[in-house]
Formats: C-alpha cells, structure tokens, sequence
C-alpha cells in the first residue's frame, strides 16, 4: 500500500514536471513566434521610412533644381531686359536743335569765312548728317554745298563732342555778285537722306556789325574737325 501510493506520488510528480515543461515550451515558443513577427513588421516599417526618406530626398532635390533653374530664368530675363533697355536709351539719333547748341564764330585764316560749331547737349549720340541747311536773312535758297567736302563717314558726336562746317562768305578774289551785308543766319540740320531738314530750325549770333555775302557762298559738310571744317 505504501509503495502504490509512492508510485502514484512519483507518477504525479512525474506529470506535473511534464506539464512544466509542456507549458515551458508552448511559451518559449509563443515567443520566439511573437518575436519574428515582431522583427519582421519592424524591419517593413523601417523600410517604408527609409523609401520615403529617400523619395522626399528625390523630390526635394528636383524641386531645389527647379527653384535653381526658374531663378536663373528671371534673372537670364532681367539681364536681358536690361542689355536691351540700355542698348536703346544709348542708341544713336538724328542730330537737331532739340539736342545741339549751335554757335557761328569768325576766323582769320581763310579770309571771308565762318565756322558754325554744333554741340552735342543731349545724353545720346547724333549723327550729324550730310551738311547744314544755312540761309541768310530772307534768301530765297539756301546757301550752296561744297559737294568736293564729303567727310569719309558720318560724323557721329557723343554727348559734348562737337561737328563743324566752315561757310565761306564770299569770293576771295570779289568776283562774287549780288553781295550784302547779312545780319542773320538760320540754320537746320538735315535728314539722312538731304531732302530735307529735321527739327527746327536756330538762329546764332552772327559777328558784330553783320557779315558781307555774294553769290560765292558756300558750306561744307559736317566734319570732324575745324581744321578740316576750314580747309575748303
């Protein structure tokens, strides 16, 4: 009787260690299977983060590259519209007399000659085309042109550089006729073309007293020089 109840006592024993264990098992099993799925939905997390770090990445430098190049468009445009702006304020006109001051002074050297000065006053370069339209007092015509006087090119003045045109008065030699004393001198620019004037037309002093003028008068073109106003 006390061996049975020892063997029921070592049976019991026995089972309830295997039950233990049993139990040990299901649970270090329900772990280690806990644990994978958990690592594994970590590691698809982490992984989506990291996709879309990297697409944000992309994105970011596409739409830095986008910034760059729209900038570099505005400013590629405003340099553009600048160069174009100040290469029209600086484009050269016509000379007139709404942008020259013209003055007539008397020389020694030719005898019977005068020298008009026309200067540039305004903020563009003109061209001084062909030759002055010059007529004293009331003539009916303007005073001829030295046709043997033609510059080599169009004289063009900077803002405060100055064309000349020596006027030869009368003949040197008196075989002029119809002669008079002028006491005014109108004078006109002319177009491109010399058919005809541009602006209006001024009115410089002429020298003390008036200045004595034949059939002999004459005007060079423009030139670049006095000197060379004053060799015809």
């Amino acid at each position: 009787m006390s061996h049975n109840r020892s063997r029921t006592a070592l049976a019991i024993r026995t089972g309830a260690a295997a039950a233990v264990a049993l139990g040990a098992l299901s649970l270090t099993a329900c772990s280690d299977g806990l644990g994978t799925r958990d690592e594994g939905a970590a590691t698809l997390v982490a992984s989506s983060i990291d996709q879309q770090n990297t697409a944000g990445q992309a994105a970011a430098k596409r739409l830095t590259a986008d910034d760059r190049a729209a900038k570099s468009a505005r400013s590629a445009k405003a340099t553009g519209t600048a160069e174009a702006t100040s290469a029209k304020a600086a484009a050269p006109v016509t000379c007139s007399s709404t942008n020259t001051k013209v003055k007539v002074t008397k020389v020694s050297r030719p005898v019977n000659h005068l020298l008009v000065t026309a200067t540039n006053t305004g903020t563009k370069p003109c061209f001084a085309y062909n030759a002055p339209f010059l007529r004293f007092d009331d003539a009916q015509a303007p005073v001829a042109v030295n046709r043997d006087s033609v510059p080599q090119s169009v004289v063009t003045l900077e803002p405060g550089q100055s064309a000349y045109a020596g006027i030869t008065t009368s003949a040197a030699d008196g075989s002029g006729q119809d002669g008079y004393t002028a006491e005014r001198l109108g004078v006109l620019f002319s177009n491109r073309a010399m058919n005809g004037s541009v602006g209006s037309e001024v009115s410089p002093a002429l020298p003390a007293g008036g200045v004595y003028v034949d059939s002999a008068a004459s005007t060079t073109y423009w030139q670049q020089t006095r000197e060379d106003a004053l060799s015809w």
